[in-house]
């Protein structure tokens, strides 16, 4: 077997890295979120509620679970196969002082299509997190973000499912693994896709046809109640804007449903032990 020079292996995952770069200026950017920051931060217990995948662009991130440990460096993919609360800690590059990342959710689109085309026995589920080299999958890669470039978003969901399917095949089946989501799962969703509405218990009994004895008692049986989970659903929210946007943070604030920003500010230190401004942005 004839081994690649290390300085081929570098020049493509240069040259690979470089095509990813690009998401950061797609004029077409739909279905993933560009992630910077300007200073060192961390936070704690962040949940991730989907499958999805980091390309690290600029800067390094450091994540631990409560059984794994990883750090991911310009040219590797973070990958996250399922549902999952992970710490964080971003740091941007010594450089050009800034992180960055392309955060790509799996849609539920794509995984049902890999679902759908996955005629073999079912995999391991293997670790939630995975560090992979992005020059392995620059091809699949390349052909996603083409795609979008080229605003075919159809074929945007082909290259994922292809991804997942790829991944499936090297030991992440979670990916393959439609999970039964818990009913504190499923409520914190609900609350998550309207996070400043003046939510009450009785619209999520309706939504989910539950009294409210049954709700308050087995989110009780899950550890949290409503209250909790709006809370988190809406610092959530907060904490994709603060990376994503270059919005004041009162108009964030305002945006998950928070009159006041010093009791914004103060649930945010409290759920993710950083300030909301110490999240730098570009």
């Amino acid at each position: 077997m004839t081994s690649v020079p290390p300085a081929m292996a570098e020049s493509d995952t240069a040259s690979v890295l470089a095509d990813m770069a690009s998401l950061a200026h797609c004029a077409r950017a739909e279905g993933y979120a560009c992630v910077t920051a300007l200073r060192e931060h961390g936070a704690r217990s962040v949940e991730i509620p989907q499958p999805q995948f980091a390309i690290l662009l600029e800067g390094e991130k450091r994540v631990r679970t409560a059984t794994q440990s990883l750090h991911f460096a310009p040219g590797d993919i973070f990958l996250i196969s399922r549902r999952c609360r992970i710490d964080v800690v971003n740091l941007p590059d010594a450089r050009c002082g800034r992180y960055t990342s392309a955060v790509v959710p799996f849609c539920s689109e794509a995984l049902a299509a890999a679902r759908t085309l996955w005629n073999e026995p079912l995999p391991a589920a293997g670790e939630a997190l995975a560090r992979l080299p992005l020059d392995a999958h620059g091809a699949l890669l390349r052909r996603w973000r083409q795609a979008l470039q080229d605003g075919h978003y159809s074929e945007a969901r082909l290259a994922l499912a292809s991804f997942a399917i790829t991944l499936a095949r090297q030991g992440h089946g979670s990916l393959l693994l439609a999970p039964q989501p818990t009913l504190s799962e499923q409520v914190r969703d609900r609350l998550a896709a309207e996070p400043a509405r003046d939510w009450q218990s009785h619209d999520v009994e309706a939504a989910l046809a539950i009294s409210g004895a049954t709700l308050r008692r087995r989110l009780s049986s899950e550890g949290t109640s409503l209250r909790q989970l709006l809370t988190e659903a809406r610092l959530a929210h907060a904490m994709g804007l603060l990376y994503t946007t270059a919005l004041p943070l009162k108009a964030v604030a305002a945006r998950v449903g928070y009159r006041s920003l010093p009791s914004f500010s103060k649930r945010f230190v409290e759920r993710y032990g950083l300030h909301p401004s110490d999240i730098g942005r570009a």
